[in-house]
């Protein structure tokens, strides 16, 4: 499933603003949208004309948007939209950015450099696994404890490599649909304002692994700053942790993220034992 494919002409996505509002669209079901229509309907989700009326817009002006001839509306049409899409606050932000122009490569600082106070912190952190990633998910920096949880928590590995290309991954992932998934999503959510820095590695993934081109071409956006991962350690079995994420302020973009474990829990003590 994860093996890679023949490499094909993988164009980078020229009209991202249309592609995201198309594949939105298509996943309204006009009923619950209020659209009422006897007629055989030969497209999923809402037709154009129909979001239109949604949005307040004139069909010819939403075509416009979707096949890339307008591609700054203003907010309050983006608002419009959103809001006739029913989005979420984090497909929000990726539809704003969307309109805006995205920093290049040469208006970013060296994105694989961690300040070394980050560093020092890092070092410190003995009883938790933490580390600090790239926006295109390069791991940059690691605390022991997450180099000796998970492979891919190593400084040199890519988390997403890791979960698409890596044969170790399934097994390290009990939920390794959901996280697939999730990754996906939450790499298109950071290309919305970073697109120049990460178009390369999009389409190098588009062409090394079919189920990563699959879910990409979805548009699905997701930003999942807490939560809970499951995690098979060898030596241990199945462990339970939560992380939350932070953003390191600074124009390198990269995130720090930090798993624990519920305080007294098997998974407790699980990780006591590896420290």
């Amino acid at each position: 499933m994860r093996a890679a494919v023949k490499s094909l002409p993988m164009a980078p996505d020229d009209n991202p603003l249309g592609s995201f509002l198309r594949s939105r669209r298509e996943r309204i079901d006009p009923a619950s949208a209020g659209v009422v229509d006897s007629t055989r309907r030969r497209v999923t989700g809402l037709r154009r004309e129909e979001l239109a009326l949604l949005a307040g817009l004139s069909p010819s002006y939403y075509t416009r948007l979707e096949q890339g001839r307008d591609r700054h509306p203003s907010r309050e049409i983006l608002q419009a939209l959103a809001h006739a899409l029913r989005l979420d606050d984090t497909e929000r932000a990726y539809l704003w950015s969307l309109t805006t122009p995205p920093l290049s490569p040469a208006d970013t600082a060296p994105a694989h450099t961690v300040r070394p106070g980050v560093l020092t912190l890092l070092d410190r952190w003995t009883d938790l696994p933490a580390f600090v990633v790239a926006p295109n998910r390069d791991v940059l920096a690691a605390t022991a404890l997450a180099t000796r949880l998970n492979p891919a928590w190593s400084p040199g590995h890519n988390l997403i490599e890791f979960t698409f290309l890596d044969p170790r991954a399934p097994e390290v992932y009990p939920d390794w649909t959901d996280i697939a998934q999730q990754a996906v999503a939450g790499l298109r959510a950071t290309s919305g304002a970073r697109g120049a820095e990460l178009d390369p590695f999009v389409a190098s993934m588009r062409e090394r692994s079919e189920t990563f081109r699959a879910l990409w071409d979805s548009h699905d956006v997701y930003d999942r700053v807490t939560g809970d991962k499951r995690l098979r350690v060898d030596g241990i079995g199945i462990v339970r942790l939560s992380f939350e994420t932070f953003a390191v302020a600074g124009p390198e973009g990269h995130m720090l993220y930090v798993y624990f474990p519920q305080p007294g829990s098997a998974d407790d003590r699980a990780l006591r034992s590896l420290t």
